[in-house]
């Protein structure tokens, strides 16, 4: 059976959403000590800057258990993420507040958003449909690259295809 990947698609001026495998480990000091993972999204990321495209990235890291903990923060993610890239990544502080949906909205080609970790709400690790509806909402194509958390059925893995089309990530 054929997969669709990112190539397969049309993408000149879409909105995309990205699920990664940001789940990167860290120091005491919220330092990235190892950013393979966010390194493996490098092609994915650069070919849909490379297509034009507004892009709102997610992923979780570690296991808050549908809290809010500030250790497990995306935040230094970004800020890898722009030393990488070389450009400005929007961090927002939620995932699915209005404030996000507003950053989305105005979101411009070629610009990138990463959206807080998704673990945040306990909606993501349950599979809320309402909840995957509010991810998919922003987006008008949906790309996983995070093939590490794929064999999950959560929110924005499993759930947002349902609402968006979907495919895989970059392949060489």
């Amino acid at each position: 059976m054929n997969k669709k990947t990112v190539k397969d698609m049309e993408l000149k001026g879409k909105k995309v959403l990205v699920r990664c495998d940001f789940n990167v480990p860290m120091d005491e000091k919220q330092n990235i000590t190892d950013n393979t993972r966010i390194v493996a999204a490098m092609p994915t990321i650069k070919y849909l800057i490379e297509n034009d495209c507004a892009i709102i990235l997610c992923s979780h890291l570690g296991r808050p258990k549908g809290e809010v903990k500030p250790e497990y923060s995306l935040t230094p993610v970004a800020k890898e993420l722009e030393k990488l890239l070389g450009k400005k990544v929007i961090m927002a502080r939620d995932v699915i507040g209005e404030e996000t949906k507003a950053k989305a909205k105005t979101l411009q080609n070629g610009e990138i958003m990463l959206l807080e970790n998704v673990r945040f709400h306990k909606e993501e690790t349950d599979n809320n449909e309402e909840f995957a509806k509010a991810l998919a909402s922003m987006a008008e194509i949906y790309v996983n690259d995070a093939f590490g958390s794929s064999h999950r059925a959560h929110a924005s893995t499993a759930g947002v295809a349902k609402f968006l089309p979907a495919v895989s990530r970059f392949f060489n």
